[in-house]
């Protein structure tokens, strides 16, 4: 998007609080105008053809991950971490390589206590999708990163993405979009609370896509000025009402960890916090905890069960000889899976779609 290239070209001249002034005035006019599809869009509840539920007859999926955008954050992973662990949750710890110094001893610590690690992005910029060329440089030191992390996930800075340009990636999973979110610089959402394929052409080839279905933290205590998680629990009830995934993703970096120090740009600690303890005492036993390897590897292994189901469904048509109908099962998984991802050519982008919705 021209805006996007402008903006994040010019970004570093303009001064951090005249950024966050406009954003909130402009946040505050579309917080009015998009009230049907945010923070919840009933379209997107939606489960996937074949769906069986989650392992163990779960009503419902929680992952957790947290973007380290900057040094500050990185220093304050540490807490967070000690957050989770009192609580028995594991998240994935998303770095940005090339912005700030990684601790490989903080990585291994981490690792060593159950956490994942991801990579965010190359250097948080904002233009490594100005341009295939750009992409494809960068994608060669984030593929380095990915290698020397062990990690398997890639997350989006600032959500811009380009689905098909990922699988240049060496992932499995990616968290790059969201089920609803038009306060995003690229606000094309998923309209799903579930995970999806993202088929890449070949017949084997792809990744799973974990669009973030609660509201970033960001966005509710920075921009919006929220003082209570009462749209955190909004929305986490909703989804677990519609068996979904409610994937949280948030920011060491925006944190405050010490009462009565909270900083410009900061909100209470104490707000995740207190999401955790609702989580557990409201849905005890009822919930899939999983980290979004393992969620991803889930729904690779879903997918096959799913196309199974169809397969079995349609063996007695697919076995007449001659059948002009009748499709390999690869080539069937693909056009299924390209016609069900979120973002095919026959859904409306962004702003475009949501104000026909109201129309």
């Amino acid at each position: 998007m021209l805006r996007n290239r402008i903006f994040y070209t010019f970004k570093p001249l303009i001064p951090r609080s005249l950024q966050i002034f406009i954003r909130r005035k402009i946040a505050a006019r579309k917080r009015e105008k998009y009230a049907s599809v945010w923070p919840i869009d009933p379209a997107s509840s939606k489960a996937p053809a074949g769906w069986q539920g989650w392992p163990d007859g779960k009503k419902f999926a929680v992952v957790l991950s947290h973007d380290v955008d900057n040094q500050k954050g990185h220093d304050r992973v540490h807490r967070l971490a000690k957050i989770e662990l009192e609580r028995g949750f594991r998240s994935s710890i998303n770095f940005v390589p090339e912005r700030y110094k990684v601790s490989p001893s903080l990585l291994e610590e981490l690792r060593s206590k159950g956490f994942q690690l991801c990579v965010h992005g190359l250097n948080h910029d904002g233009k490594l999708f100005f341009s295939k060329k750009i992409f494809n440089q960068r994608a060669v030191r984030i593929n380095d990163y990915l290698t020397k992390w062990h990690a398997e996930g890639f997350t989006s800075p600032s959500m811009l993405h380009n689905k098909d340009w990922l699988h240049d990636l060496k992932i499995n999973h990616s968290i790059s979009t969201f089920d609803t979110d038009p306060f995003e610089p690229q606000p094309d959402g998923s309209r799903t609370i579930f995970p999806y394929w993202v088929q890449n052409g070949s017949k084997q080839k792809g990744y799973v896509e974990l669009p973030y279905t609660l509201p970033q933290d960001h966005l509710l205590y920075v921009i919006l000025q929220e003082k209570n998680i009462n749209i955190w629990k909004l929305k986490l009830d909703w989804i677990a009402e519609h068996g979904g995934m409610a994937l949280l993703n948030t920011h060491s970096d925006y944190m405050g960890f010490d009462p009565g120090v909270i900083g410009r740009e900061e909100y209470p600690v104490d707000y995740y916090a207190d999401l955790l303890d609702y989580i557990q005492n409201n849905y005890k036993d009822q919930y899939w905890h999983a980290l979004p390897r393992d969620l991803a590897r889930f729904w690779q292994t879903h997918r096959k069960s799913a196309s199974d189901v169809r397969r079995r469904a349609s063996g007695d048509r697919r076995q007449v000889p001659g059948d002009r109908r009748q499709v390999s099962d690869d080539r069937r998984q693909a056009i299924e899976d390209r016609r069900q991802a979120p973002g095919n050519r026959r859904q409306v982008s962004g702003d475009r779609r949501q104000d026909q919705k109201r129309q």
